[in-house]
Formats: structure tokens, sequence, C-alpha cells
């Protein structure tokens, strides 16, 4: 296939098939990864050897016509498909009319929108406001100032395998040092960690995991100095490490009665990726501030803190914001994926999606002892690799199974503490054949690993 037969746009109109013309990476996409060398920072690295030059469904096409079945979503942005049709005349709409006034010099209609649907949305029917930003890192950040502004304490608590960004703060919340913490400190003050709740690996109820956390956090911080507990209700980079029952109840109760701010991370689990709203209503509890991002904007940036009036209302006028945060471009794509979520069945499929990961993974696990672990909730499934004799994390089986898998036209993407879990993080926009396939394509990966 030549470039000039390639769509010149994506969406969901592109044929939703897994096919290979030219090894990968091609020569067209090679071209562009030997400009990427000369003219990115090193820095930038990249999961999958390709130009993309469209998207939508459940595929990637690259410009030499390769088409990859995509279980990444781009780190689960584009939940509701790449280049949604509504999202794509929202944007259109909105870029027409203008690209930015800043929220805090001229206010704009959207903005106000989407918090409105953020207040709405997030759990709990309390009092709720919202303040937009750009990227979960910097709604982590803000979250953590109003956190502190509110409860007039410093110190903050995270836990053990959490991702919470790679700014100066969230690099001091993020647990794993490479690659995201190796030689960028000092790191902020007043950050420590705690123990997690990880079933697979600690053997420990909920109650019992979260006893042994709060311990921690009382011997080593102080309920007295603690402004926030920040997590994650299902990890992301960490593992998609789920909780054992009770433990994050037990944590916001703790929280509760300490007057410490609970944060709840959702910048990966938010906007029906688990098959809920969002990750904590799978565990029932209320969070004071939630973090968003990611799914929010069908693949624009955007984010947002949202959380308890009184909380969010404890800054001072001008303290919080940013030139960008909020762009009307970015509000109008969040307010039409929101619509999708809500009116086009995705929190359902991705429940559908779930099924089926859980099901062809369970399987494989049965008859493959390097499987160690099969979890996660509806679209943000994980399978973790280790020795079968020791159980120790196996991530040279890992990162096999996962260049295997892409050399055969299906993305998928690894994470871990250890790099020994394989995330599954379809668009909920993909259909059950190219599901399959593409686990098909996993599985005869791992056969030969």
């Amino acid at each position: 296939m030549s470039l000039d037969t390639l769509p010149l746009v994506g969406g969901p109109s592109l044929a939703q098939e897994r096919r290979i013309v030219t090894a990968i990476p091609g020569p067209r996409s090679q071209e562009l990864l030997e400009r990427k060398a000369a003219a990115v920072a090193s820095g930038v690295g990249h999961t999958v050897p390709i130009q993309a030059v469209a998207a939508g469904g459940g595929v990637v096409v690259d410009a030499d016509g390769n088409s990859l079945i995509d279980l990444g979503s781009g780190i689960a942005v584009t939940s509701v498909g790449n280049a949604h049709p509504a999202v794509v005349k929202a944007v259109q709409e909105q870029v027409a009319a203008f690209t930015h006034t800043c929220f805090m010099i001229s206010p704009y209609d959207s903005y106000v929108s989407v918090a409105e649907a953020l207040n709405r949305l997030t759990p709990g029917d309390h009092a709720k406001k919202s303040a937009l930003f750009n990227s979960g890192a910097e709604a982590v950040e803000n979250a953590v100032k109003i956190a502190r502004k509110y409860t007039k304490r410093q110190a903050v608590v995270a836990f053990d395998h959490g991702y919470h960004g790679r700014t100066n703060l969230t690099m001091a919340l993020t647990a794993k040092n490479m690659p995201y913490k190796s030689g960028f400190g000092p790191f902020a003050a007043e950050v420590y960690r705690a123990p997690l709740s990880y079933p697979f690996r600690d053997g420990l109820t909920g109650p019992e995991a979260a006893a042994k956390a709060i311990a921690v956090i009382e011997k080593q911080v102080g309920a007295e100095n603690l402004a926030a507990v920040i997590i994650e209700p299902i990890q992301g980079e960490g593992g998609f490490i789920v909780p054992a029952d009770g433990f994050l109840n037990a944590i916001v109760d703790w929280c509760r009665d300490n007057g410490v701010v609970f944060i709840a991370d959702e910048v990966q689990s938010g906007f029906a990726r688990t098959g809920a709203m969002f990750a904590s209503e799978h565990f029932g509890i209320v969070p004071d501030l939630v973090t968003t991002a990611k799914g929010i904007a069908g693949g624009l940036p955007l984010a947002a803190v949202t959380g308890r009036a009184e909380i969010m209302d404890a800054t001072h006028t001008g303290g919080l914001g940013g030139t960008y945060g909020g762009n009307p471009i970015a509000c109008a794509a969040a307010l039409a994926s929101i619509d999708a979520f809500e009116n086009e069945g995705f929190v359902e499929r991705a429940r559908e999606i779930g099924d089926v990961l859980k099901g062809r993974l369970h399987a494989l696990q049965q008859s493959d002892p390097r499987i160690g672990d099969v979890r996660g909730h509806g679209a943000m499934i994980a399978a973790e690799f280790v020795d079968p004799t020791t159980g120790a994390p196996d991530a040279a089986l890992t990162s096999a199974v996962a260049k295997a898998a892409i050399a055969e036209g299906v993305i998928v993407l690894t994470c871990g503490t250890y790099g020994n879990v394989i995330r599954f993080l379809p668009p909920l926009s993909i259909g059950d054949d190219l599901l399959n396939e593409g686990l098909d394509v996993v599985a005869a990966a791992l056969a030969r690993s």
C-alpha cells in the first residue's frame, strides 16, 4: 500500500483489521525514527517503532500501511476511540470560534460546563467545585496545594508502587526510580511513603494491609502533620494493582477521623476505564479530592481537580490557574467525550471488554504458570509474569512478549515496579473480533518466549 492510498484522517471509518505490509518498523517509519534520533532529546522514548498517520476504532495505522491493533489507547487516553466523530466536530467548531482567551482573563462557557459535569459525575453527593489544568501531574500538584492550604499542614503520604507524574513534586510522590526519578533530585520535601495492599505478593487482607500502612503513617509522619493521603484506587504504572477489599475504606475512615484530605488519583482509572465512571466506585469510597486527566477529553490535553467545595475554596483567588488550563478546545472535546461516556454505552462496553480480557488471560494462566496473576477491572486489566518456581518477577519475559506482539502488529504496554506486567488498555470502541485477535497474538508471543 502506498502512502497516497492511506486515509488522510483517522476515526472509526478506518478498516478495523490487523494488517502487516512491511516489517515493523517499515521504511517510512524508520525514516521518522532516524529524524527523531537527530532532533528529539534522547530522554523522550517510544514504545512502538512506527510513524502513526491515522487511528480510530481499535487500530493505529502507520506510514507504511501497517494497521496495528491498539491495546494501549495512548496510555488510557483515547477511551472513546481516536477521532470520535462528536469530539472532532466539537473541536472543529471551537477552533473556528476562538482558540484561547485564558479563562483567568476572559471566562467562557465550556470551562464552567466541564466543571459542572465533573461536580456531578465524581463520587459523592456533597457540594463540589472543580479547577481545570493541562496534565495529570499538574492536577496532582494542585490537589496537594489545595490540601495543604485547607489543612494548614505540610506532609503528604503516597504509597508503594504509585505513579503520580514527572514534575518535581510528582516525582517525589512516584515510587519507581527508573526511568522516572533517577538523577533528577533533590525532590520536594515532606513527602512520605506507606505500604500498599498488594494481594498477589503480601497475602494480607484489606484491613490488615490498612493497619500496616496506618501504623507507618502514624509513626513516621503523625496525623497532626499530615495534609493529604494520595492514592490511585487501582494502580496504573505500578502494575494495575487492585487493593484487597476494605483497604481503601479503612484508609478513608482514618483520614476522616484525623482531618486528613483523601485524594484519589483517577488520572488513569477515571472515565469509564474500569467499568465504572470512576474506579473509586468499585470500592464504595468517596474521596475528598479527585484528580482526572487522560480519558477526559478524547485525546486533547485537559486535567482537573474536583472535590468538596469547602476544600476547593480554601485557596485564595489567583492561587490556582495557568495560562492554558481549561483551554476552550480541550473543554469542547471533553464535553463531547463526557456525552459519549454517558450516552453511548461506554461504561457497559468497558465491562464487556473486561470479561473478554479476564476470560482469555485466566485461560492462558491455567496452561502457563509464568502468568502469576491476572487482575483489574473493566478495560484496565493486567497480567503479571513471574518465574513459576520462585514467583520472582520476570521482566525479561514480559519485555520479550511485548516486543514480539508489537512486531506482529499488536500494541501492548508494560508496567509495574519490577517491569513484569503487561497492561491491557484497549479503546472502548474496539470490537470483540479485533480484541480477540490481539489476544491471540499475545498468546502466541508468550508461547514462543
